[in-house]
């Protein structure tokens, strides 16, 4: 984990939203993850809180965390957006399925019926073709709690060399956490995120992406995801925490 002083302002493009006027917490998450350890797989897992909504199109500060602790925060004007930190992962991986049960799956995804956050980049479906993810987490009918997804990521996607960010399998473990729970019925947004990118994928490599839930308190529900790619390998594993919205 290196160190971290003052670093360029962090502006999330409104492509990459979550809830309408926020950002996607997954890809929000990656970005700040590629502060503290260069974006690159294989790097030790990050753990990001949410403090608040974090904006789009608006300039954010990245300083080191107070007190000389390894970390950083993000602030909008002396507000707290979010911190991020080194941390461990302690879920296990989710196993996988092969993408064509998983795309069975997708018949399942709640957010055919309603979707609280229907542009979401990751899983909305109200999004113009290659400009999402296009995940549709859907939960198997053999697995409680557990929901599965084929991502397919374009070139869109990848920088000059034709790599992708890992910022986005950040993003694609986002969601299919989130959807193993009624989000239609009580919407939640991501609270806390701990994850690692081990690989990323290659432009049109056909992947999935699992998600479980692991348990409930309250207004929160813990969940685990896995991606992985097209020969099994892990592309990243994250666990996460969702507060209700009410």
């Amino acid at each position: 984990m290196r160190a971290m002083a003052t670093a360029p302002a962090l502006t999330i493009d409104r492509r990459f939203n979550g809830p309408p006027d926020s950002a996607n917490g997954g890809y929000l998450s990656g970005r700040l993850a590629s502060y503290l350890n260069g974006g690159v797989p294989g790097a030790a897992p990050v753990a990001v809180t949410l403090r608040r909504p974090p904006p789009l199109a608006r300039p954010m500060s990245v300083t080191g965390a107070a007190d000389g602790e390894p970390g950083l925060r993000l602030e909008l004007a002396g507000t707290l957006i979010a911190e991020a930190g080194p941390a461990e992962l302690t879920g296990a991986p989710v196993p996988p399925i092969s993408p064509e049960r998983a795309a069975v799956a997708a018949r399942y995804y709640g957010g055919l019926v309603e979707h609280p956050f229907p542009t979401c980049f990751v899983c909305g479906l109200a999004r113009p073709d290659r400009d999402g993810l296009a995940l549709q987490p859907g939960l198997l009918p053999d697995r409680a709690d557990t929901t599965a997804a084929v991502w397919v990521p374009d070139d869109s996607l990848a920088d000059a060399d034709g790599r992708i960010g890992a910022e986005f399998v950040w993003a694609a473990l986002d969601c299919p956490g989130g959807w193993t729970v009624d989000l239609v019925g009580r919407p939640m947004v991501l609270g806390r995120m701990v994850g690692s990118v081990r690989a990323v994928p290659a432009v049109d490599e056909p992947c999935v992406v699992m998600g479980h839930l692991t348990g409930r308190d309250g207004r929160k529900a813990f969940t685990s995801t896995t991606g992985y790619g097209a020969d099994g390998r892990i592309l990243g594993q994250a666990d996460a925490v969702w507060i209700a919205l009410a």
